[in-house]
């Protein structure tokens, strides 16, 4: 069968149109595939890998015995939240799944944590207290001594509790003269943390009270929880006032408690524990009286034995007759010492008799006119010996002069002889000194002459 030139030209193009997928795209379908199926899911695992971003956010991964996958938990993500993920923990986290593009990686997104196995509260004090330890605000170098006498008490409670009844009975029943001060706060719920550090705060800037309590009843954790709270913690390691914790009832414990000053099992403890400190005082000073009481018995204890001892000694059977003899010493000790002072002054007064017949016989004049002869005599001796001396060096000085006039050069020149230098000045000793042509000097007795050398003979 012959086909047309019309029906030649139909071809049949039974293949399918086929394009490839850039990786772009590609990931952009599986990331839109995963936020439709999982757009919120519940996911349970060991974290591991766990590293905290400076941005706050924190990277993990989630994983059982034969799997994994990674998770990001955004900083956004985490109000309200107080546990943390860390390495060997689990979780059962919530969120959805969709790709990390760059790396080409699916991943969760965490919206919520809570700790599998037990209490997220729990978990949470046990991570705060782990790292606020870590940091030594629970160390025993950073307690503050409590006052001995404090007359002024902060109070940081709330005024409808019956914490606050109890501290102010306990008070005013045993330190009736005490100052105290309540700052009302909330003690549980929504931003009581935030205003308990603001009451421990404000007392610190006033500086208006000696010591600080805390007191909240007893309660649940989760009714506790304020004080379990990182800023009050760090509210009262930087206060400069004392703070006793009393909160919750005996088997309560607080992060409170451990950066507190003192720990108070309750708040009626926090305030048997202000009042013990001025028991403590009243008491040693009680103690102190006592002490100087029996001192003071003791003393006049042995003073009136020294003077019973005393008063048994001859000396006060006696007394007349010891001041008799007393007196009696006394006299003649005086007359001694009149004989004494008069034997002193008879021998003064010959020797001073002597000094003055020494001086009345010496004769000034006489000894006065024998220094000035031998003065005389030295002075006539000392100036032949200076005029002999002179003589003998003048006549010396007369014979150097002549030496030194027969040895002069001048002498020299006067018998005829010449002195001859080159034009530098240097003395000519040799012909060899000088070259035909050159100029010579020529000193004689008398003037100078100054001659071109025609020529020069050298003797052998």
């Amino acid at each position: 069968m012959l086909l047309t030139p019309r029906m030649s030209q139909l071809v049949f193009n039974l293949q399918p149109d086929r394009r490839a997928l850039s990786v772009t795209e590609l990931t952009a379908r599986i990331r839109d595939l995963l936020a439709r199926n999982f757009n919120e899911v519940s996911v349970e695992g060991e974290v591991s890998n766990c590293r905290e971003a400076q941005s706050g956010h924190y990277y993990f991964t989630l994983k059982d015995d034969k799997a994994q996958i990674r998770c990001v938990w955004f900083k956004q993500q985490m109000r309200g939240i107080k546990v943390r993920p860390e390495d060997g923990l689990k979780f059962t986290v919530r969120g959805a799944i969709s790709v990390y593009e760059a790396r080409g990686e699916y991943q969760i997104y965490v919206e919520s944590i809570e700790p599998a196995g037990r209490g997220a509260l729990q978990l949470a004090f046990e991570q705060l207290k782990k790292r606020l330890e870590a940091e030594g605000l629970f160390e025993a170098r950073h307690k503050r001594p409590l006052p001995l006498l404090p007359s002024r008490i902060g109070l940081v409670t709330s005024p409808a509790g019956a914490a606050v009844r109890d501290v102010v009975r306990i008070l005013r029943r045993r330190f009736h003269n005490v100052r105290l001060t309540l700052f009302p706060v909330r003690v549980q719920g929504e931003g009581a943390a935030a205003e308990i550090a603001k009451a421990i705060r404000y007392f610190n800037q006033q500086q208006m009270v000696d010591v600080l309590i805390l007191a909240r009843g007893g309660g649940s954790l989760e009714d506790l929880w304020a004080f379990n709270e990182e800023v009050v913690a760090r509210a009262i390691f930087e206060s400069r006032i004392p703070v006793i914790s009393g909160v919750g009832h005996e088997t309560d414990f607080t992060i409170a408690d451990f950066v507190a000053d003192v720990r108070a099992s309750t708040p009626s403890m926090a305030a048997e524990i202000v009042v013990n400190t001025r028991a403590e005082f009243d008491k040693h000073i009680r103690d102190l009286r006592q002490a100087l009481a029996e001192q003071m018995r003791y003393r006049l204890l042995v003073l009136s034995r020294r003077v019973h001892e005393l008063s048994g000694r001859s000396g006060f059977r006696r007394p007349l007759e010891v001041l008799r003899q007393q007196r009696q010493r006394a006299d003649d000790l005086t007359a001694r010492l009149a004989v004494g002072l008069r034997r002193r002054l008879e021998a003064s007064r010959r020797q001073f008799t002597a000094a003055h017949l020494r001086i009345a016989g010496f004769d000034f004049r006489g000894r006065i006119a024998a220094f000035r002869l031998r003065l005389e005599r030295r002075s006539s001796e000392l100036s032949v010996k200076v005029e002999r001396l002179v003589r003998v060096k003048r006549e010396r000085l007369g014979r150097l002069a002549l030496q030194l006039e027969e040895r002069s050069p001048l002498r020299v020149l006067e018998r005829g002889y010449a002195i001859a230098t080159d034009a530098s000045g240097n003395v000519l000793r040799d012909a060899a000194q000088v070259k035909t042509g050159e100029t010579v000097a020529i000193q004689l007795h008398r003037g100078k002459l100054i001659s071109e050398v025609k020529r020069t003979e050298e003797q052998s």
